[in-house]
């Protein structure tokens, strides 16, 4: 594995698998949100995001975290790819995940990416993070269930992760060899 898309819905922990393959496989991590938000949660204008993203994988090892299927990773990094690794845990895991980060991002203030914040007022409110989990987490699952199945995406390793215990089981197997010298 030397190119991989870590995928899932909101919560189910993209950001710190990827980073977790990156630390034991030495990729470079690329997290598609630091490319995607810019100041006051505004979205960067699509041709500078597509443009970040293709010069972020231009290295012969990564892995990216986040989805953004329909915008720029069908045609940039999906075809460079080796191997998804979607996450596709139960909504009562991602939801809780989802309603616990943000409410300790809001208490203590975490800035995210380009000086973003969460809010507990934000969390609740119309465009909620936490409705969103909860309301777009039957997408996630259609959506990877079906490029699975693609033809288009015959040339990549599908790991599908079911449940909290079977992604640690995968990373620690991952670890395990790596200090072994052998590749996944």
């Amino acid at each position: 594995m030397r190119r991989i898309v870590v995928v899932g819905p909101p919560g189910s922990g993209k950001t710190t698998v990827a980073a977790e393959i990156a630390r034991t496989a030495g990729l470079a991590h690329v997290e598609l949100d630091a490319l995607y938000w810019g100041p006051e949660w505004t979205p960067v204008p699509l041709d500078a995001f597509r443009a970040r993203l293709a010069d972020a994988v231009t290295a012969d090892r990564w892995v990216t975290d986040g989805n953004y299927f329909s915008l720029v990773t069908q045609d940039i990094t999906w075809p460079l790819a080796d191997t998804v690794v979607w996450l596709d845990l139960p909504r009562h895991t991602t939801v809780a995940r989802v309603i616990r980060r943000t409410a300790t991002r809001a208490i203590a203030r975490t800035e995210m990416w380009s000086g973003n914040r969460e809010s507990l007022r934000t969390a609740v409110g119309r465009d909620s993070i936490i409705r969103f989990a909860w309301t777009e987490y039957p997408k996630y699952k259609r959506r990877y269930g079906t490029l699975m199945a693609d033809p288009r995406w015959a040339h990549l390793r599908w790991v599908r992760l079911i449940s909290v215990r079977a992604v640690r089981t995968w990373l620690d197997s991952l670890a395990a060899l790596e200090r072994g010298g052998n590749t996944a």
